[in-house]
């Protein structure tokens, strides 16, 4: 049986994804943000690229269908209205709170969240990721390849973690590459490098990275094919971007916000779990500094984790209370309104959090859900918008745009809509899905 009638008939019924095999996997918001950059002027071109052998849309998915970049036939709008379109949930890891300000933030150092905090975190968000080793591996090799060179190993992970979705990819980079940084993948279809082992290419990310940050040369041999041209033809950069923030515009391309979100998924990764353990911990902690909105803000976490909402929303509030002005505060609170399906309430605090951060991208997806639910489609494309404006590569909320029009009966933008979806990432099988999905309610 093809795959293309499989997943039709399953996005048709309504089943879910994931009991097709793990390539059929349908990613997250979180995912789908990921594949949002291309390496810049620095890696511009590769010493040693790897051309592109198929489609840049089934590196990822043999067999991935590609779709008219023009509706083609009338719409059936009784079978429109009658389906259910697929939409990536809202982004509910809750965070701790940003002990120092991003842009200070260096590329050099040791780590702060621990190996074993770093495989849960990949396991939780993505189950089945495409790599060529385990997860345990993954994460050692960036330990040990980071810290023999002294870069920060548990960030340079979460860098490779947006740039590949959480080891989903769906970008121009395939999983068999073990590029997980993007190197030499400038755009235009073009896959960049490949490297023999994941460890090598855990390895020429970290000495990329050393390229920008610092001029002592690796203690391994080179294997980055672009090192050697940054430090030679490249004095502006070599040695100079020494902060995570300030690869923003220079590793990515616009990335206007690159370390930012880098540094976000930093902030989630060493967030405590739902365990006895840390719920105990937590205990202690608001013994130990009652006053602290912290305190409160790391149970509230452990809570949420244990799916206790009420307490959870409780924390969060009286962290609110102690530190007004704290972000991770508002928007704990505002995921936990929203998972309790308190939209109204969850949209004032949102409301107040972007006024704190105008840029919290991931609050402005989660509005617009909200939005979606209320059937306000206008104000829902807005605040999509306002998502694709701070991150232009996150594609569920393209997805959602598309929904947004097609609810609006604005049949001919849904399509161009999904189409540019699936060109930021073809993995992404939310986007596949209402694809078909459309394609069937075409006469």
């Amino acid at each position: 049986m093809k795959i293309s009638r499989v997943m039709l008939a399953t996005a048709l019924c309504g089943a879910s994804f994931y009991s097709l095999p793990s390539m059929l996997m349908p990613m997250t918001a979180q995912a789908a943000a990921a594949t949002a950059s291309t390496v810049a002027t620095a890696a511009s071109t590769s010493a040693a690229p790897v051309k592109a052998a198929v489609p840049a849309s089934v590196r990822t998915i043999p067999g991935r269908p590609s779709f008219p970049e023009k509706m083609a036939g009338k719409v059936n709008r009784r079978a429109m209205d009658s389906v259910k379109w697929r939409l990536a949930p809202a982004y509910e890891e809750p965070m701790l709170e940003a002990e120092a300000a991003a842009d200070t933030i260096t590329i050099m150092g040791a780590a702060e969240a621990s190996e074993e905090q770093m495989v849960h975190y990949i396991e939780k968000r993505n189950p089945q990721p495409k790599l060529n080793c385990s997860v345990e591996d993954i994460v050692r090799y960036y330990y040990e390849e980071a810290g023999r060179e002294g870069i920060r190993p548990d960030i340079a992970l979460c860098q490779a973690l947006k740039e590949t979705g959480f080891f989903a990819y769906g970008g121009d980079v395939s999983p068999k590459q073990n590029n997980f940084c993007g190197l030499g993948a400038t755009g235009n279809r073009e896959p960049g490098a490949s490297f023999a082992t994941p460890q090598l290419g855990v390895r020429a990310h970290i000495q990329h990275l050393m390229a920008y940050a610092t001029q002592e040369r690796p203690h391994s041999a080179i294997v980055d094919p672009r090192y050697n041209h940054v430090v030679r033809n490249r004095p502006d950069i070599h040695g100079h971007i020494t902060k995570w923030t300030g690869l923003n515009g220079v590793w990515a391309v616009p990335g206007t916000r690159y370390g930012q979100e880098i540094l976000y998924l930093w902030q989630q990764a060493q967030a405590p779990d739902g365990s006895d353990a840390s719920l105990a911990a937590a205990e202690k902690k608001v013994r130990q500094m009652p006053d602290e909105a912290n305190s409160y803000l790391y149970r509230g976490i452990v809570y949420f984790n244990r799916a206790d909402y009420k307490q959870a929303e409780s924390d969060f509030r009286q962290a609110v209370g102690l530190k007004s002005d704290s972000m991770a505060a508002h928007y704990n609170l505002a995921i936990t309104q929203q998972r309790e399906g308190r939209h109204k309430d969850a949209l004032k605090t949102y409301d107040a959090l972007l006024k704190l951060s105008p840029e919290f991208m991931q609050a402005w997806y989660n509005r617009g859900l909200i939005a979606l639910d209320q059937k306000k489609e206008s104000e829902a494309l807005a605040d999509f918008q306002e998502a694709l404006r701070l991150t232009p590569q996150t594609a569920d909320a393209k997805n959602a745009q598309a929904v947004a029009y097609i609810r609006q009966k604005k049949y001919e933008k849904a399509w161009q809509a999904l189409g540019e979806a699936a060109d930021i990432n073809s993995a992404n099988m939310n986007v596949l899905a209402n694809q078909f999905i459309f394609e069937a309610c075409l006469k």
